[in-house]
């Protein structure tokens, strides 16, 4: 037996000559698929959940919080389990974790064990994520990895995009169960072509593990994406002790964390990726367009429903369109990636989301549905051009035994900038409405209170314009870089 079917040894290289690229990709596509499905599945179903399971608003959002609070954390963690276990085995045990944790939600009697559903889903989609990306960088020579690096931005964009409508449509015609239920079969699916066709495409060395670092990482992440993720609640604020305490406790525990990996031997997060410039500016530039991407997803539909009065299901509706687009977007993006480099993709990208977001500074009353879809359009489109070529470039820079650090690197930081972009946007959005409506005369008058609102989601796009206008002076930096690592062609096949 070669080495892509046994590959027990510690540190035995992989065989990756006879590999059959086309279904592990179709393998990695579903598990991702329902993996980023759930992120934003419930968004419309809130308000049912809430009368159904008889909970607050308050205690309805940690079943997103939470969602986001467990990848954060566990994320890290993966780049030292992609070492210890074979991509073959992490994938099932993700996706088998994942399938069990939908089918807890699906048969929960209670708010409980529906959070506790959740939490089991999101430990599946921590390990996935990462090993997706990992996967990738190993089975595609650098000339081919825009394109697949394409394919699978179409699932990152395209799956979250869908939610909220998917949502929207089940809980208005079925039982808030079925959300669950659909994605059961997806699962089985991935399960059984990850069972059959997956293949371990790394070297197991299985290191030493740093508890210590382990320790650090979870207060760390998770303290700050948990304390961003609260501020946003009307009723917790900046200034309660429980968010400037998370963050603090957080922030420290991040810097010790950051210096620990630079003195042990064998460390959780190999800081030594960021000695590549390009790579430490595309973490950079992917930080602020996911958090301009996050927070736009929630600020407008918000609006939509507040100002514009349109239903959950139609404001899903009209933010669909450019979700698709989107998601369509990313494998031509991929292959223009690879055919002109990231400099002239990604720089075009995000000037065009700082026009988008400019656009959307101007929102009003007035402003029509039509209006609101062409301006979600462009910048959805500026942002399938900026955000897989930023992280393709980016870990490209890379050598092979820093991939699993790098994709490591990449998806928990895309998990705190959405957590940090989604609390900053609307915490700036609902501190200004709460200032304007003391200066009303009478608070309670629709005529009085819309300006008071309107000018609430302008000054947070407003916040918006200022990030992505510094993304974009960021981006004028990028050039091509000649890849300092071992021949690919010792590690990848290129004929498939």
């Amino acid at each position: 037996m070669n080495a892509t079917t046994t590959h027990t040894n510690q540190g035995e290289q992989p065989d990756l000559r006879n590999i059959k690229v086309v279904p592990i990709v179709i393998a990695l596509i579903i598990g991702a698929f329902v993996s980023f499905l759930n992120e934003t599945l419930l968004g419309n179903a809130m308000p049912v959940l809430m009368q159904d399971l008889n909970v607050t608003y308050a205690q309805i959002q940690w079943l997103t919080t939470a969602y986001l609070l467990v990848i954060g954390v566990l994320v890290p963690i993966t780049a030292v389990l992609q070492q210890w276990w074979t991509s073959r085995q992490m994938f099932l045990i993700a996706m088998i974790t994942f399938l069990v944790g939908t089918i807890i939600a699906a048969a929960s009697p209670n708010f409980a064990l529906l959070l506790i559903g959740r939490i089991v889903q999101a430990l599946g989609t921590g390990l996935v994520m990462p090993l997706m990306m990992n996967t990738i960088l190993i089975i595609f020579p650098p000339e081919k990895r825009g394109g697949a690096m394409g394919l699978m931005g179409l699932v990152i964009m395209f799956a979250p995009a869908i939610g909220p409508t998917l949502s929207g449509v089940i809980v208005d015609h079925m039982h808030w169960r079925w959300l669950f239920i659909m994605v059961i079969p997806l699962a089985i699916i991935s399960i059984i072509c990850g069972a059959i066709y997956m293949r371990n495409v790394t070297v197991v060395t299985k290191p030493k593990i740093d508890f210590l670092s382990i320790i650090l990482s979870t207060i760390g992440f998770g303290g700050i994406v948990y304390g961003f993720s609260v501020s946003g609640e009307s009723e917790v604020g900046w200034n309660n002790p429980i968010v400037y305490g998370s963050l603090i406790a957080g922030s420290i525990s991040l810097l010790l964390f950051v210096i620990r990996q630079l003195k042990v031997k064998n460390p959780i997060l190999n800081m030594r990726a960021f000695r590549f410039p390009m790579f430490s500016l595309m973490i950079v530039l992917m930080f602020i367009v996911m958090m301009s991407m996050f927070s736009t997803m929630v600020l407008l539909p918000l609006f939509l429903q507040t100002v514009l009065l349109v239903t959950a299901f139609k404001s899903g509706l009209i933010m669909l369109p450019a979700s698709i687009l989107n998601g369509f977007m990313a494998p031509i993006t991929g292959r223009l990636f690879d055919r002109f480099g990231p400099r002239i993709i990604i720089v075009p990208g995000i000037a065009i989301i700082v026009l988008a977001i400019w656009l959307f500074t101007g929102i009003d009353a007035t402003t029509s549905t039509g209006q609101i879809i062409f301006y979600h359009v462009l910048l959805m489109i500026g942002v399938s051009l900026a955000m897989m070529p930023t992280q393709t470039h980016g870990l490209n820079q890379l050598t092979p035994d820093l991939y699993p650090h790098g994709t490591a690197i990449f998806s928990t930081l895309s998990q705190v900038a959405g957590a940090i972009g989604t609390s900053l946007f609307i915490s700036r959005m609902s501190n200004k409405v709460e200032e304007n409506v003391s200066k009303l005369a009478d608070p309670t008058d629709p005529l009085q209170l819309l300006p008071a609102q309107i000018d609430g989601y302008q000054s947070a796009f407003q916040l918006g314009l200022v990030f992505g206008a510094l993304a974009l002076i960021l981006s004028l930096f990028i050039r091509q870089t000649k890849k300092a690592q071992a021949p690919q062609h010792e590690r990848a096949p290129h004929g498939h």
